[in-house]
């Protein structure tokens, strides 16, 4: 069991060493956190050949000498040190460690001094490690431990060069860090509860206000992490100022596999939910689908508009919670990994583009399809994914949500499995709109006329397009084998036995799809072999060439404006949705009036102190 205490301390130990490489040993520490990762990596998959077990880790005291404090100390926090072996672990773990090496492969030539925050593989390094802790540790305390340095070193991993960068670093701390301090709050009523602190050996029912509370205190932090509605605010603003590989490995890839992990154990392993709550989490997960696709719609920062849909796509496996069916539970799981598939290769592919272009804005892009082919053909593969489109394995797993939504609605009894029509229109719906959302990412970047200040612009090296043209590859073959392989070797072990409703075989249906592809390329060469003529744009009877441009940008502002939306469009631009802006102005609001009580004047103070003495002996007597 050896293997367990590498893959958790190993990077950590490494990335702490790493701070004392100077900064112009980037390479140096590049490659050492690359070998460390490669490790590490080789290291879960032998997890996997661990049988399901919970088991106390020694924590190395046996490497100290008996009776040295050092002994002590490990030998006191072994009780603490408890992990758990089984099918959702494994499969988490793994999915870290795949993530953590191909993002370190792009990070080799995408990452210079220039945006780089300070220590970069040091934080990196702690976070694969922290993240392989929280995912296998089955003591709450031990838990919270690792997820708490996560949330620091998320913190890190955002360059703060300007004031707006830096304002994003601080949303994000102080959301991560009030849902860490309710979660904690939560493991105190567990213990009160259930007497108990092993995730694997507490079952509570959610029928009491104290389950409930410690409950929904859990979810929070579940939400906060993975950026579910409404604790999601951090994300966009994060993901538009952070570096393209940090947002690609937290917010697109980490924190998602976390958050719905930890929505995992929660909501199958740890309590039982009632129906009420069953059809909060279903209000929560259509909100996040549509609320998040909605605003994605009428962005034209492109890293801004990936961080909606980074969390859109939250929703979806909510949902698939939500149902608590075992066909919906392995259709959020197997949306979680797929999310993370081409979630994290999109902001790898914003990487590209910002990096080749130094723009961020869809307006001012156009044409790089040419200039770009292998970072246009990844993008393609992964916009089409997470829009569902067939055979894709974003179609795969939102095609056995809409299954599980529909075998909820005919098996269940209460209210929310009677209102499954709804759920199913409103995820139908919210891919409809991902859909249209990056039709304007993929026209405006990379198709169309190149703008004249862009003729520079040549594909990336092999080290930044390997990993996109890796991921898009993945993303394929799950979509291809998802039904005869993908889902029963991944899926099947964590859930167990279950049967899918509707008739969907992957393999066939993508030969389908294959040969459709080919007869429409014969029959478009066949018709190039005539001759075409070229004419010029005219306008007005003028010749216009080069000037007419339309930006797809202009018909989606058209969306901003639409009744019925340009009410909700307005007032979140202003933030009035944003829950850590709200808190931050009712919390300001009283600063501002106590503050009105300090005047500097003694007898003021002095009938305040009067007052204060006064109302605290009425609580009192």
């Amino acid at each position: 069991m050896a293997e367990l205490g590498y893959i958790i301390f190993l990077p950590i130990l490494a990335g702490v060493m790493l701070f004392t490489v100077p900064r112009r040993l980037n390479l140096l520490s590049s490659l050492v956190a690359l070998a460390i990762a490669v490790v590490t990596g080789f290291l879960s998959l032998q997890v996997y050949g661990i049988d399901p077990q919970t088991l106390q880790f020694d924590c190395f005291a046996s490497l100290c000498p008996e009776g040295s404090w050092m002994y002590d100390v490990l030998n006191g926090a072994s009780k603490y040190f408890y992990v758990n072996i089984d099918g959702l672990s494994q499969l988490i773990v793994t999915g870290v460690n795949f993530f953590s090496v191909v993002i370190l492969i792009y990070t080799l030539k995408s990452i210079s001094s220039k945006n780089k925050p300070r220590s970069f593989y040091s934080y990196f390094l702690i976070t694969l490690g922290c993240a392989n802790g929280a995912v296998l540790a089955d003591n709450l305390l031990l838990f919270i431990f690792f997820w708490g340095i996560l949330g620091l070193t998320l913190y890190k991993l955002i360059r703060a060069y300007d004031e707006e960068s830096s304002a994003a670093a601080k949303k994000t701390l102080i959301l991560i860090g009030t849902s860490d301090g309710i979660m904690i709050l939560g493991i105190a009523l567990i213990w009160n509860i259930a007497g108990n602190l092993n995730m694997s050996e507490v079952s509570i029912s959610t029928t009491s206000s104290a389950a409930i509370v410690a409950f929904v205190a859990m979810l929070i932090g579940s939400f906060t992490k993975a950026g579910a509605f409404p604790f999601h605010t951090w994300i966009p603003d994060y993901t538009k100022k952070a570096p393209a590989v940090s947002s690609a490995y937290l917010p697109a890839s980490l924190d998602k596999l976390l958050g719905i992990y930890f929505l995992a154990r929660i909501c199958n392993d740890m309590f039982i939910i009632n129906e009420w709550l069953q059809f909060i989490l279903l209000t929560l997960g259509v909100l996040t689908i549509i609320t998040a696709v909605l605003m994605a719609l009428i962005q034209h920062n492109y890293k801004r508009l990936l961080g909606f849909h980074a969390v859109s796509q939250v929703g979806y496996m909510v949902v698939g919670f939500g149902l608590g069916t075992p066909l919906g539970i392995a259709a959020g799981l197997f949306h979680m990994v797929n999310n993370a598939l081409y979630k994290s290769g999109l902001f790898l592919s914003a990487g590209s583009i910002s990096q080749q272009t130094e723009q961020e804005d869809i307006a001012h892009l156009g044409g790089l399809s040419r200039a770009m082919p292998l970072t246009f053909i990844a993008a393609l593969v992964f916009a089409l994914s997470i829009s569902g489109i067939p055979p894709l394995n974003g179609f795969a797993s939102k095609w056995m949500i809409y299954q599980g939504i529909i075998d909820f609605g005919s098996t269940g009894t209460g209210l929310a499995s009677q209102l499954w029509i709804v759920w199913l229109a409103l995820t139908v719906f919210g891919s409809a709109l991902t859909l249209a959302s990056f039709v304007k990412f993929l026209s405006g970047i990379f198709l169309g006329p190149q703008r004249a200040e862009l003729k520079h612009v040549k594909e990336v090296s092999i080290l930044m397009w390997m990993p996109k043209v890796l991921l898009a590859l993945v993303c394929v073959v799950f979509g291809v084998f998802a039904t005869n392989y993908v889902v029963p070797k991944l899926f099947d072990p964590v859930v167990g036995d279950f049967e899918m409703i509707g008739a969907w075989q992957s393999s066939f249906i993508s030969l389908l799809v294959i040969l459709s592809i080919v007869l429409g390329l014969i029959i478009y060469w066949i018709g190039k072999i005539g001759n075409f003529r070229t004419a010029e744009s005219f306008v007005g009877g003028e010749k216009w060439g080069d000037q007419a441009d339309f930006k797809v940008t202009g018909f989606y502002d058209t969306i901003r404006h639409a009744a019925g939306l340009k009410f909700m469009f307005r007032h979140a631009e202003k933030r009035h949705f944003d829950l850590y802006d709200l808190t931050a102005g009712i919390v300001l609001f009283f600063n501002n009036l106590f503050s009105m009580a300090h005047t500097g004047i003694l007898s003021r103070y002095a009938t305040w102190f009067i007052v204060g003495l006064v109302a605290m002996l009425i609580i009192l007597l």
